[in-house]
């Protein structure tokens, strides 16, 4: 109870009573020279209340809190189809135009003060241009892919996955130096795939309305490739338990919060295993304070987990993909995660609040404008959901079927209901 409030209170009462009865009291002048109200207090009201408005004027202020907003994407899956699309919509010279498929989910990126996104594919100029057609799983973007996605508002780009090494050493090294020139042009954090160990041991920390965040990003396997014995390259692997959790110790040292990419799973399932369970439950007691999962190209639950200090991270077990052109319906419903970190004004702890997912649907069409897009849920309708080219596209799926009510099955089946931010 603010006794405080109460002696205010009653003194106020007491001098609209006392005004009146009382002479022989102080006198103060109230508004202008123009209305020059006098009200008589007794001497004794008058020294209660400067005492009452001394002690509340030098009471602490309360500090306010340090709040960033942070989205994030799964994969950036860049197949034959989408950069082909992309091809046909260049124009005024140029040879791909990647942004119209992501224009729907702009306002949603550039809302955010940090966003993330998992970069699938590698970007190596010297390498022909591959999306997987012909049944070879080998991925190599142009670089209007990076134009596109920089454009959107992501700032944060995770490398560490199983396609770094489609073309070899030679082309991930080209796009580990594509993708730093971009940063320093474009004030980017670039992170996952490095030149060196030393590389790998600087922890990027991105300062956002002065909260520090550092970003880490492992793979749990690069598609059965590995590095020559001499190579200066490095890939931090899930099973390196050790490394991870002295870098996530030493992120929490240097940073309010830590955002750890993890590679991992099986594809195409929606089943989180035991083991990813217990790694995101290391991470989170190592110090990470939010796990986004990638890889499975499926949209898997999400969950908080709590620490023996009572304190709690955050695990996004798959995000699903961002874009891609998969044939199977449950390849293409993603979720974005949506959060806030908030630095307590008073104590200085960190904790999250608002945390979510917002769904993201991949949709194309059947016929010669295949009109590849990606939506957020709220944009999306039946209408679209029946138009849908997955029942159509080659090679066959073994879920083809789409439909509004598949659509949000997949969601249902996915995101738990408290998390699903649908109105977004």
């Amino acid at each position: 109870m603010n006794f405080k409030k109460i002696r205010m209170v009653g003194a106020v009462a007491m001098l609209a009573s006392l005004v009146v009865s009382f002479t022989g009291c102080a006198t103060r002048n109230v508004g202008s020279a123009d209305n020059n109200i006098k009200i008589e207090f007794p001497n004794a009201i008058n020294e209660s209340i400067s005492a009452e408005t001394t002690e509340v004027a030098t009471t602490e202020p309360v500090s306010d809190d340090k709040r960033v907003h942070i989205i994030a994407a799964g994969d950036n899956l860049i197949h034959y189809s989408v950069f082909k699309y992309a091809e046909k919509l260049a124009e005024n010279g140029e040879n791909y135009n990647f942004k119209p498929i992501y224009e729907n989910v702009k306002y949603l990126i550039q809302d955010a003060d940090i966003a993330v996104l998992n970069q699938e594919t590698i970007i190596s100029e010297s390498n022909e241009i591959r999306g997987a057609e012909g049944g070879e799983l080998l991925f190599n973007s142009p670089p209007e892919v990076a134009d596109a996605v920089i454009d959107l508002g992501f700032d944060v780009f995770t490398m560490a996955n199983n396609h770094l090494l489609d073309f070899g050493e030679d082309a991930l090294t080209e796009s580990i130096q594509f993708w730093n020139h971009k940063a320093e042009e474009n004030n980017l954090t670039v992170l996952g795939a490095y030149l060196s160990d030393e590389d790998a041991e600087n922890i990027r920390v991105r300062e956002v309305n002065g909260v520090k965040v550092a970003f880490l990003a492992y793979a749990e396997h690069i598609n059965g490739f590995s590095f020559s014995y001499d190579s200066p390259l490095r890939v931090v692997m899930n099973h390196e338990e050790d490394v991870i959790e002295k870098q996530i110790k030493k992120a929490s040292e240097i940073a309010d919060a830590v955002i750890v990419s993890a590679h991992w799973g099986n594809e195409d399932t929606t089943l989180v295993s035991d083991e990813r369970k217990q790694l995101a439950e290391k991470m989170i007691d190592w110090g990470a304070d939010v796990i986004l999962g990638c890889h499975t190209h499926t949209a898997q639950t999400m969950e908080w987990i709590e620490r023996d200090d009572g304190s709690k991270g955050f695990v996004f077990y798959s995000m699903g993909n961002f874009v891609c052109h998969q044939t199977d319906n449950f390849n293409l419903v993603g979720e974005m995660p949506d959060f806030d970190i908030v630095i307590d004004g008073t104590t200085g702890d960190t904790r999250l609040e608002n945390v979510g997912v917002i769904p993201n649907i991949i949709h194309y069409e059947q016929g010669d404008d295949p009109n590849l897009r990606v939506y957020p849920y709220s944009m999306y309708t039946p209408e679209l959901a029946e138009k849908h080219g997955v029942p159509y596209a080659e090679p066959r799926g073994t879920y083809p079927d789409f439909s509004w009510d598949i659509l949000n099955s997949i969601i249902d089946e996915a995101v738990p209901e408290e998390f699903c931010k649908t109105d977004k």
